[in-house]
């Protein structure tokens, strides 16, 4: 059992890691302070360019990846993989570095559904690719890529605790975002440009 605890406490910290605003800062630019203020690679685009959006995006999906696959390394079932899936998002969204307040926890999400159902990713990408071609909104494509995610893996990979766990991460991605849902609705939702 020890173990499986420091396998969670490590993936809640590598979570945690606001890679979005160390690369901001190695750039000189506080990113809490640009853009919509968020920690993530979509703002981390807009204020500081295509590389360090990139590179957040790699880096907040390795985040969720790293852990995953390390449970599954050590032999740990179902139940912990999900659980160590859901305490490295945990740590993105609620990262103790940064008072429990990160970013909303898409490409984190990203890394952990890749590590446990690549075919799910797979058809969410390219549901994500086509609402952001057709509209614009990457904040629409987050929300309805996450929300497929878990009907997806129930095709896919059905194993009731990682279905749960998917659940669980869509809802609060979802949750995450309710400004932009907000924006949405208003009509004043920034769009993307590439």
């Amino acid at each position: 059992m020890k173990i499986e605890i420091i396998t969670l406490i490590a993936a809640y910290l590598l979570g945690s890691i606001p890679t979005g605003l160390l690369l901001a800062k190695s750039a000189g630019v506080d990113i809490r302070k640009s853009g919509s203020g968020n920690i993530g690679a979509t703002n981390a685009y807009r204020t500081l360019g295509r590389t360090i959006g990139i590179l957040t995006l790699v880096g907040d999906c390795l985040k969720g990846v790293i852990p995953v696959l390390a449970a599954r390394y050590l032999g740990m079932g179902d139940a912990m993989i999900a659980a160590v899936g859901l305490a490295a998002f945990l740590g993105h969204v609620y990262t103790v570095f940064l008072g429990f307040k990160g970013g909303k926890g898409v490409a984190t999400a990203l890394g952990v559904f890749l590590a446990v159902s690549p075919a799910a990713v797979g058809l969410a990408a390219l549901l994500f690719a086509l609402i952001v071609w057709k509209w614009r909104y990457i904040s629409l494509g987050s929300i309805l890529a996450a929300l497929s995610i878990p009907g997806f893996v129930a095709v896919f990979d059905p194993r009731p605790p990682i279905l749960l766990m998917t659940i669980v991460i869509a809802l609060l991605v979802v949750w995450k975002h309710r400004e932009n849902i907000n924006r949405l609705r208003e009509g004043t939702e920034s769009k993307f440009k590439a």
